[in-house]
């Protein structure tokens, strides 16, 4: 993809707001308004045209973790609020010793994983890949809000 002769990473265009609001909404099996209850209480962070709610895919990828959260693990949105403030990311991805004691945010629990390495954890974590972590999207969403 390209826009005025710029090529795009795949992570650039992840983060690209290309869905509205409504499709969104059926995409991850909700309505309008449960997405803009994520948005009051801060959970989610959607791109403006006008007055508009544009999504990226790490958007929906984040609202689908936050519906399994909600849902199937029956957290509360305060509760997904606080454990995202307090839970390292291998409590809740429920990683193995041997990948925990390969981590740098394992082994150094100042930062997370991902700014230590600077780049996407190895993927002998049960395929697992950083930018799947709902701590890390969390941490993503929050930094774009600032």
């Amino acid at each position: 993809m390209t826009t005025l002769g710029k090529e795009f990473t795949e992570e650039e265009k992840k983060d690209m707001p290309l869905y509205p609001i409504g499709i969104v909404a059926e995409l991850i099996g909700t309505t309008d308004q449960t997405l803009r209850l994520y948005e009051k209480h801060g959970l989610i962070k959607p791109a403006r045209r006008n007055k508009n709610r544009f999504y990226s895919e790490n958007d929906i990828k984040w609202m689908k973790c936050l519906r399994e959260l909600i849902h199937n693990k029956k957290i509360s949105i305060e509760g997904i609020k606080k454990l995202l403030e307090y839970a390292p990311c291998w409590e809740l991805t429920e990683c193995s010793e041997e990948s925990k004691n390969k981590c740098s945010a394992y082994i150094d629990k100042t930062k997370p994983c991902w700014e230590l390495n600077k780049r996407i954890c190895n993927k002998d974590n049960n395929g697992k890949l950083c930018e799947d972590c709902i701590v890390y999207l969390s941490k993503k969403l929050r930094a774009k809000k600032k």
